[in-house]
């Protein structure tokens, strides 16, 4: 892949419509994931909450929101990499969780085989969660937004990545903060006063098109009235009163 080819997947991304975030991401993980020879691939927000415990080695960070572009079985719908998450947010420590928290706040490629030593691929946590499904080595770009706020897409591999196409995906991941925004925003990750929940944010996408309340309570399949409860709460969240000021947040880059 070419900067040529890069910039017309950046214009790619550019013409999905601001409540298609979902679906741009697995667009852009699908394309860069074929370049570099990936069989999976995933985006994750972090944010931190509390960063002031000097004892925790994660610094205060969570993850907020995650998406796979294959989820795994026998999780499809929350994804085989929340099982990760759940021993991350436990604070089990696992060398692979260190890899993230060098250069915090700055934009950085992160990978297993470059990074991890080889007794670690040896290991009960590398074999449950990535020997078990295929994975020889991984790749992470990070992206922060603010110091509280990063977006990572992670590439997953059956050999090891070649340092040629880490640089790529550095490239074509580099350039395009308003997208990361976007990705963050559509979480309420970077906003929000709170995280969305799951539901929230199916509602949230379609807050974000045309759609009356009572054509959201039919999509997302719940009453109108709790669609209604859904939508209050997002605008709190995001400390708006009206779509249009939900809107101005995709539409005000500096915000």
């Amino acid at each position: 892949m070419q900067m040529e080819d890069v910039y017309r997947l950046w214009d790619d991304l550019s013409d999905f419509h601001v409540s298609q975030s979902h679906q741009a991401a697995a667009h852009l993980m699908a394309r860069l994931a074929d370049r570099v020879g990936a069989w999976n691939a995933t985006w994750a927000g972090a944010i931190r909450f509390d960063g002031s415990n000097a004892k925790d080695a994660l610094q205060g960070w969570r993850v907020g929101a995650v998406q796979a572009l294959h989820p795994i079985e026998p999780h499809p719908d929350e994804g085989h990499f929340k099982e990760i998450l759940r021993v991350w947010d436990r604070r089990e420590i696992d060398p692979s969780f260190l890899l993230p928290m060098r250069g915090v706040g700055s934009f950085r490629t992160y990978s297993f085989r470059r990074e991890l030593p080889a007794e670690w691929f040896e290991g009960a946590f590398y074999r449950q969660h990535y020997g078990s499904v295929g994975t020889n080595d991984a790749v992470f770009v990070a992206f922060p937004l603010n110091n509280d706020c990063e977006s990572h897409f992670g590439f997953y591999s059956r050999r090891t990545f070649a340092d040629e196409e880490i640089a790529l995906l550095a490239a074509a991941l580099r350039g395009i903060k308003w997208f990361h925004r976007h990705l963050l925003l559509s979480s309420g990750l970077l906003m929000g006063s709170a995280p969305l929940t799951p539901t929230e944010r199916r509602v949230l996408q379609l807050l974000l098109t045309k759609a009356t309340e009572k054509e959201i309570a039919q999509q997302v399949e719940v009453a109108t009235s709790t669609a209604h409860q859904h939508v209050t709460s997002i605008f709190r969240k995001f400390g708006v009163k009206s779509r249009a000021g939900l809107m101005s947040l995709w539409l005000n880059p500096g915000g």
